[in-house]
């Protein structure tokens, strides 16, 4: 057994320094100071679902110090913790996936991606039709399930693709499988990404098929993601040049638009996630790992879920001793977040907050608390300083307080 009850009985020393970080996509942990500009005053992902949900726990990611990090609310301060600690700001403007995980990777947007709370203006939509020879339904904000209730039985009888956004800056697409096949579906999504340039350079252009009948629509797990190209070289960039891998799981690959990446892995579920990085973890190679679990936000945090997300939560956090047993000596392990979505407030759409940053590693010291950073940035900085691969982001590496001397 390893330190503090983690089984560590698979860890190898194989000389070559790895990164990887992990997303808990949406699990922030408290207002950032400019909440209230974005209509997030009161949000705070993890520590409203633990005060809402009773007997929920996270016992591994509190032994990393999840409970020691300044300000955290809800759960329990290890009095040693195994690993180091803090917490985040997002410098960019914005709160969406794309906007996190960028400056996750080292760039901060300092102009908001257009979003569209009217909907999308007429002749953007016409020359959509135009382009994929049909109309479409919808064009409204609206929540993804409630829109397929609404529509859904008009666009199967039309076979009319339906298009809608949320709060944040995206061109949605839903479309039954039976009626235009997921494959059909994708090439669309290609086509609005090719049409939404310039001034309505959405961040995200999404799939979103479903099936089953009329009053029983359910969306299934062949959701795409077609991002924007990012606009300067990030992490995954700057590793892929110095000649090391870089192994994305999840929808990482469509959120850098596969830039900067040498293979992926899309998966159906966070479990099917966690098992995929434990796999590229087994593997012996030097560069990132770099995995994004999406169904906290996409069927929980969206869907005002609080105990559908503590279990998924909880799922995730039976996982941790898997992927520490994994681990090589010279690894790295980050478990992050890119954003909030708070299950417990009024609002469906995501929620501007702190994320969390816990760090764990054979060769990092432990009980390190790195304070409130003020970009995520941070993160990009410090992995680019381990792996050596240079890049400079705007921001400061920690490496200097986690590593052991």
């Amino acid at each position: 057994m390893g330190a503090g009850g983690f089984c560590t009985a698979g860890t190898k020393g194989n000389g070559m320094k790895r990164v990887i970080i992990i997303v808990l996509d949406s699990a922030g942990i408290g207002e950032l100071p400019d909440a209230a500009e974005y209509g997030d005053e009161g949000s705070n992902t993890l520590g409203n679902i633990a005060a809402a949900v009773p007997g929920f726990s996270l016992p591994n990611l509190e032994k990393l110090g999840l409970g020691n990090i300044d300000g955290i609310v809800g759960f329990k301060a290890a009095e040693e913790p195994l690993g180091c600690f803090g917490k985040m700001a997002e410098r960019s403007v914005g709160k969406d996936t794309t906007t996190g995980h960028w400056e996750l990777a080292g760039i901060t947007l300092r102009k908001p991606f257009p979003v569209y709370p009217e909907g999308f203006p007429g002749d953007l939509v016409e020359r959509f039709e135009k382009a994929i020879g049909t109309k479409t339904l919808g064009n409204y904000p609206a929540s993804g399930t409630v829109i397929i209730k609404e529509l859904g039985q008009q666009h199967v009888k039309t076979g009319y693709p339906i298009i809608y956004t949320s709060a944040d800056s995206v061109f949605q697409i839903a479309a039954h499988e039976d009626v235009i096949p997921v494959q059909r579906l994708y090439e669309i999504c290609r086509t609005a990404r090719e049409i939404l340039t310039g001034e309505h350079a959405v961040g995200r252009v999404i799939a979103r098929p479903f099936t089953g009948s009329d009053g029983n629509y359910t969306r299934t797990a062949n959701r795409r993601d077609f991002s924007l190209e990012p606009p300067e070289k990030t992490l995954l960039d700057h590793v892929k040049e110095a000649g090391l891998e870089v192994k994305a799981v999840g929808k990482i690959d469509d959120i850098f638009a596969g830039r900067g990446i040498t293979q992926s892995i899309h998966v159906k579920d966070n479990m099917e996630g966690v098992d995929k990085t434990i796999g590229f973890i087994k593997e012996r190679f030097s560069g990132l790992i770099f995995a994004n679990l999406v169904d906290f936000d996409m069927y929980y945090g969206h869907r005002n879920d609080p105990e559908g997300y503590a279990r998924a939560l909880e799922e995730f956090d039976g996982r941790v001793p898997e992927i520490i047993d994994a681990m090589a000596r010279q690894d790295i392990l980050f478990i992050t977040a890119d954003h909030g979505c708070d299950p417990t407030t009024v609002s469906t759409d995501h929620s501007r907050e702190y994320v969390p940053l816990l760090i764990y590693g054979k060769e990092i010291r432990i009980g390190v608390n790195l304070g409130t950073r003020k970009t995520f940035s941070d993160l990009a900085q410090t992995t680019a300083e381990y792996l050596g691969t240079g890049g400079e982001f705007d921001a400061v590496s920690f490496y200097g307080d986690i590593a052991r001397q």
